[in-house]
């Protein structure tokens, strides 16, 4: 087997892991896949007779290649005011492909990518790559230019944040599809007592309409107000399919062949803590496409 051959299948090997790194520093599929495509241009002219750690080597340079995408798109993510929720990784409920896994490993939902979403480059950079991937300070410290205790306050800044606004959702997936069930059941049924009473006080629901919808993108706090919104779609709750979204459990909801919208649930002691909602027509063909693939 030819040098390059060898090189690109051990690339290959470690693709899953790479694109969850670069999924979880830029919250798009496609700019991660733009990410592992120029991390493989590096990877394929770089010398390798002394990496010791192939693995560590790989995550440096895709680390290094999201951050450099992050300055550059910083700017524009500041201007926009818009809500915006991060792709989705959406699949079957009985979905087993590696990749899949290693992209909703460790319950990084959406709640959490849209928190991430708020950290400056080289706070989501340390956070990420140590928090997640265990990759040392010293060596994050050499690709930001920073001593090590510099950039273990970026982390910490960065947890801090992600701490106080994140859920960590129920580790039984059974008891969140069980809240998520009850959800769409009280809506179905109208009833707004059982609504309120599967939402936590202080649940969050967010929905991205992109451009084409972009006046239905909008944020609601509080269970009322979400039950209110909610027995508005009580039309649409027999067309429900079940998914998994980020790992957690949602609702690609479809009628009449038409893709209609995307629920993000996290689900904390039972009760539903923040929903997202996706409308934008483009992200909902696409996650249609991939479903039937």
């Amino acid at each position: 087997m030819a040098d390059e051959d060898l090189l690109a299948e051990r690339f290959q090997a470690h693709r899953p892991r790479l694109r969850a790194v670069a999924y979880r520093m830029l919250g798009s599929l496609s700019e991660s896949d733009d990410a592992l495509q120029e991390t493989w241009l590096r990877v394929s002219r770089a010398e390798t007779d002394e990496v010791r750690d192939f693995q560590a080597w790989l995550t440096t340079i895709v680390g290094r290649v999201c951050l450099t995408m992050l300055r550059s798109r910083q700017q524009r993510r500041e201007d926009s005011l818009e809500i915006h929720i991060p792709d989705p990784v959406v699949c079957a409920e009985d979905d087993t492909n590696p990749e899949t896994a290693a992209l909703t490993a460790d319950s990084v939902g959406l709640a959490m990518m849209i928190v991430l979403e708020t950290l400056a480059p080289a706070e989501r950079f340390a956070f990420v790559l140590h928090d997640m991937f265990a990759v040392p300070f010293e060596d994050i410290a050499e690709d930001l230019e920073k001593l090590p205790a510099a950039v273990r306050q970026l982390a910490s800044r960065a947890r801090r944040r992600v701490e106080g606004r994140a859920p960590v959702p129920d580790p039984d997936l059974a008891v969140q599809r069980t809240a998520v069930d009850a959800f769409f059941a009280a809506a179905r049924n109208g009833d707004f007592e059982a609504l309120v009473a599967v939402l936590h006080p202080d649940v969050v629901l967010r929905a991205d309409g992109g451009v084409l919808r972009a006046g239905q993108s909008v944020m609601l706090s509080g269970a009322q107000t979400v039950a209110s919104q909610a027995q508005l779609a009580r039309t649409l709750a027999p067309y429900v399919q079940r998914v998994l979204i980020n790992g957690t459990p949602g609702a690609f909801v479809v009628k009449d062949g038409q893709p209609i919208s995307l629920m993000s649930f996290d689900v904390v002691a039972g009760k539903v803590v923040s929903i997202q909602v996706i409308l934008d027509p483009e992200r909902l063909d696409e996650v249609a496409r991939l479903l039937a693939a």
